[in-house]
Parts: structure tokens; C-alpha cells; sequence
């Protein structure tokens, strides 16, 4: 890649600019780039129309003049589109999902023309399968594909990473509990369409992962001890109660510390997930609800009978092209507190059993569009602007990997998603 032509690149680009998360991504990216002059950006989707549109929007809500912000047609089933949008950029954002369905062509458009890539994914099936089918071609090409920069999977990944870093030892073991809170009335929209429909294909094929899993990772990590027991399905924590949570989290926390592992030699933290709800009944009702969920995932009929009757199965929560309001998603607050337990520094790992705990706490705003597009963006100015201190080696990485040496913590403690020491238990 020429020196000319990386200078006349955009510094981002915005693809699936006109979606949800897009529209979100596209404001937010408007309020940074009023801060950064040297910032150049782009939106790109399929409809040029569409694409002007949410620029309107985005300069009515802000303020903020957008005419000069370039708007570049691109479909994800057409390659040469895909090609000439990557080519115009240095790193770019990618919103368009579900990803099991349209991420592999952008992925590859970007190793191709040598841009820097980071999407919200939140499915473990194509995170592991980017890593396993393009980690060699990113790393060749000195690009950085960095996916879960989101809600999933920075609050924890990073959540983990910041506990190795503040903890004054060595970390053994970490559970996370997430708990959120919803001002959800029966018959809003509450999630938006493109996140339920990831949930279904994951739940569909949740058993992939572990053969995945064996590909990506021949060879076994050695037991390291005292080993993480799982509690109970459902048990009482401290003011709530909780149930395993499924997300892609663990998996993403789990590459992050194999990979550290293996390339720093640094003991790895194990990671057990749960999600926390305030009473007993609702995590019974929950717990019912997921069971049903998952085995109306398994067959294509009663897979297609949940996406296309969302709005019945989810009471009114889920709705085909209707979003969550911004007055539900502004007051959905929601946070990770994670209690690490290891040994003081110093200690015999080996001989003596876990005697310190420190616990951290990662909070904010918003969880579907406001942490998480602040998430995704930061991601992308961080790769921008921090190449010094991200990875020497490139290649399909996890958030944990990719940014543990930058500021990207920091830059999300000013941007409201906070991480925190708080008191131990």
C-alpha cells in the first residue's frame, strides 16, 4: 500500500450506515470528528437516498454541517462494491448485520485492500470463523480485524483485561454478572430486530462452537488450578438473583487470554458469565422463557415462525423495523461487576490456595446503541491513532489483545461507559 494512497484515504467508514446501529454510529461519529478536524469519514450502504437521509438526521440531531461527509454505494453481494468501499478507507466500521449472514464478504474486502476492520458482533460462530479462515491473510496484510467491539464483548474482555492490570497479582479466576436496567412496558419495542435475530441463529447453533473451537485450538491449554466450578443455573448472589449468561462474552475472554498466553506467557484468567436479575420469579420466567426459545431455534420451521412472529413471542419487545425508542434506550442503564480472585503478589501460585479478591465494575448507558457505538468507535480511533501500542503482529484479534496496551479504557472511563475498582467483597 503507497504512502499517497493511504494519505488520500478516509480515515473511517461507516458500512450498513442506514440500520440501527448505523444511525447511532453515524451521530456519534458526527460529535467526534466536530472534535478532530484531521478526522475524515464516510457512510456507505445500499441506497444512496437512504444513506443522505440519515446524514440529515444526524446533522439535525447534532447540529453539526455533514454536507462534506462522503457517501459511497456498497452491497454486500456485490464483491467489486465491497473492494472499491474498503479501498477508500483506513479502518472500517462495519454495522451491518447479523454477521453469520453478511460478514465474510466484508471481512475479506477489507483484508483485501488492506483497511483495518471492527464490527459489533456479539456471535461466537463468526468471530472463531474469521479467526480460523482469515487470521493468516490479515496478519500477511498487517490488518487488524477486530470484532465485538460492543456491548458484546469490551464490557467483559477489556472488563478482565483492567482486573489483570489493577489487580497487584496474579488473577486466577473471574465471574461476571451483568444486570440491566429496562424501563420496558408490555407492547414497546425494546430490541431491536437484527439483535433477536442474532440471538435465534446463535441459540440454532450454539453446539457449532465447540468444533470450532477444536480447529481454531489443537492442542489444549494445560489445567490450570484451583479450576472455576460452575454454580448452580440459578443461584442467589448478593442482591439478585442469576442465571448462566450465553453470550459470545466467555468466548471472546477465553481466545483473549489463550492468545496472551501464548504469546506474553502470562498466566490465564478463566471466566465463568452469569446475568443477575432483581427477584426470583423473574429469573424462573426467564429460564423458561430461554428454554423455550432454544428448542423453537432447532428446527427451520419454528425458527422462521420465532423471526417472523417476533413481535408475538416477545409481547411487543421485538418488532420488525420498528427500533427501541430513544426515550427506552436512554434510560436503559446497565453494568458488569466482576469479582477477580488470585494471589497476592509474590505468592506461590502452585503451593497456596487463592487468598486475595478484588472486585471491578464497568457501567453505563444505554447497552444497544449509546455504550456500544461509543465502544465501536473509540475501537476505531484507537487503531487510528495508537499503532505504537496495539500488537506488533496483526491479524484477527480480540479486543482484550488488540487494545491492552492503548488508551482505549481511559478514552471509554470520558466517554460514559466506566471502568472501576470498586470495594472488595
Amino acid at each position: 500500500m503507497s504512502s499517497v494512497h493511504s494519505m488520500s484515504r478516509l480515515s473511517i467508514v461507516i458500512f450498513g450506515a442506514t440500520g440501527f446501529t448505523g444511525k447511532h454510529a453515524v451521530a456519534e461519529l458526527a460529535r467526534l470528528s466536530k472534535a478532530d478536524s484531521g478526522l475524515t469519514w464516510g457512510v456507505a450502504g445500499r441506497a444512496r437516498s437512504k444513506l443522505q437521509n440519515v446524514l440529515d438526521e444526524a446533522a439535525e440531531t447534532t447540529g453539526i454541517d455533514l454536507s462534506s461527509v462522503k457517501i459511497i454505494v456498497a452491497d454486500v453481494s456485490d464483491e467489486k462494491s465491497l473492494q472499491e468501499m474498503c479501498a477508500q478507507t483506513r479502518v472500517l466500521v462495519n454495522c451491518c448485520g447479523p454477521y453469520r449472514h453478511y460478514g465474510e464478504p466484508v471481512v475479506r474486502a477489507a483484508i483485501d485492500a488492506k483497511a483495518h476492520y471492527v464490527d459489533v458482533s456479539g456471535e461466537p460462530q463468526f468471530i472463531e470463523t474469521m479467526q480460523l479462515e482469515y487470521g493468516a491473510q490479515a496478519r500477511d496484510a498487517g490488518v487488524y480485524v477486530v470484532s465485538a467491539c460492543g456491548f458484546d464483548s469490551i464490557p467483559n474482555d477489556l472488563g478482565v483485561i483492567f482486573l489483570q492490570q489493577n489487580f497487584g497479582g496474579t488473577l486466577n479466576s473471574v465471574e461476571s454478572y451483568m444486570s440491566c436496567h429496562v424501563p420496558f412496558n408490555i407492547g414497546s419495542s425494546a430490541v431491536n430486530y437484527g439483535t433477536w435475530e442474532s440471538v435465534v441463529y446463535g441459540l440454532a447453533q450454539y453446539g457449532d462452537r465447540f468444533d470450532l473451537r477444536k480447529k481454531m485450538y489443537p492442542e489444549r491449554l494445560p489445567t490450570f488450578k484451583p479450576k472455576l466450578k460452575h454454580r448452580f443455573i440459578i443461584h442467589a448472589r448478593k442482591d439478585g438473583w442469576c442465571l448462566p449468561f450465553p453470550g459470545a462474552d466467555s468466548s471472546v475472554v477465553y481466545r483473549t487470554q489463550r492468545q496472551l498466553y501464548e504469546s506474553q506467557h502470562t498466566r490465564p484468567a478463566q471466566i465463568k458469565t452469569y446475568v443477575k436479575f432483581p427477584s426470583l420469579l423473574t429469573t424462573l420466567g426467564v429460564a423458561l422463557c430461554a428454554t423455550f426459545l432454544y428448542l423453537m431455534s432447532k428446527t427451520s420451521l419454528t425458527r422462521q415462525l420465532l423471526l417472523s412472529y417476533s413481535h408475538i413471542f416477545t409481547l411487543g419487545a421485538v418488532v420488525k423495523d420498528q427500533g427501541p425508542s430513544e426515550e427506552v434506550t436512554n434510560k436503559t442503564t446497565f453494568k458488569f461487576e466482576l469479582y477477580g480472585e488470585g494471589w497476592e503478589a509474590g505468592d506461590d501460585v502452585n503451593a497456596t490456595l487463592p487468598n486475595k479478591k478484588v472486585k471491578v465494575q464497568v457501567s453505563g448507558v444505554n447497552p444497544g446503541y449509546g455504550a456500544t457505538v461509543v465502544a465501536l468507535l473509540w475501537a476505531a480511533l484507537t487503531i487510528l491513532r495508537e499503532t505504537d501500542n496495539m500488537p506488533k503482529q496483526a491479524g484477527v484479534l480480540t479486543t482484550g489483545v488488540a487494545f491492552r496496551n492503548t488508551s482505549l479504557i481511559q478514552r471509554l472511563c470520558e466517554n460514559n461507559l466506566k471502568f472501576e475498582i470498586v470495594n472488595n467483597e
